[in-house]
């Protein structure tokens, strides 16, 4: 990004007042994978303006991997802001992990699918196409996380092949689903479009049809915990504005109003 929006200057510039401006801080973010290359592209020009650094550590927005964000927060993992499926933030607000007013809302994404690259590419552009896809692969992978559970526990039973699929659907914990693809673990893969797309040896088949879509929304908040709250506040609203769209969008995600 070369430039900031109005708002987000006014933001940089208001930080000059706080306390411990003029040394240079470390923002630690907690992250799962849909945002992560967003964040990766936008987030050291802001630390480059500021001063600091940014750290990331990943996990996934839930389940039962000890590296998902709220069992490494459980564990007392030192984090200024996370950045996760909203509803999963959510639970994380009402237990008073993460400060309800920080919520900033970044983008929405789409469920995706993709092979491992050179491998025959299978239609999946409307519900019989998908539903063949599906009951021909041999294996079949999906996330540890919010579409991984929309997959299991609605499409399979919304295509009707619930026992078909019985012993082939596999959740993938700790890896991305496409690169768990691109080494030959799975046939074909399932998650958001924004994490598929950033694997370069996984073939993107393209969205599942619209119809049969689950939309997830990332947002982020600041922990309550947190050693930096107004810096990774001010990252968080970053991450949001206007002027990181065209970012945010290249990577596979759908901007949402502020």
């Amino acid at each position: 990004m070369s430039n900031f929006s109005t708002s987000a200057a006014f933001t940089a510039l208001l930080l000059l007042t706080l306390p411990g401006i003029g040394r240079a801080e470390e923002i630690k973010v907690m992250i799962s994978g849909g945002f992560n290359a967003a964040h990766q592209k936008l987030s050291p020009d802001f630390a480059k303006r500021q001063g600091d650094t940014v750290t990331t550590t990943r996990g996934p927005s839930m389940g039962k991997s000890e590296k998902s964000i709220p069992n490494r927060l459980a564990r007392g993992e030192p984090a200024d802001a996370v950045i996760m499926v909203g509803y999963a933030l959510d639970t994380l607000i009402e237990q008073g992990v993460v400060l309800a007013d920080s919520r900033v809302e970044l983008a929405d994404s789409r469920i995706g699918a993709v092979v491992r690259k050179g491998a025959p590419v299978p239609q999946i552009g409307n519900e019989q196409q998908l539903r063949e896809a599906l009951l021909q692969a041999e294996s079949v992978a999906y996330s540890d996380s919010a579409s991984g559970d929309y997959i299991e526990k609605e499409l399979f039973k919304r295509l009707g092949i619930e026992a078909q699929m019985q012993g082939k659907g596999h959740r993938v914990r700790n890896k991305p689903v496409a690169t768990a693809v691109a080494d030959g673990e799975y046939q074909l893969g399932f998650q958001q479009v924004s994490e598929l797309i950033a694997e370069p040896r996984a073939s993107f088949i393209g969205k599942i049809p619209e119809s049969l879509q689950s939309v997830t929304r990332f947002a982020g908040g600041v922990v309550r915990t947190a050693e930096h709250p107004d810096k990774a506040q001010a990252l968080l609203d970053y991450l949001g504005s206007e002027q990181a769209r065209q970012v945010v969008t290249s990577t596979g995600l759908e901007a949402v109003a502020q």
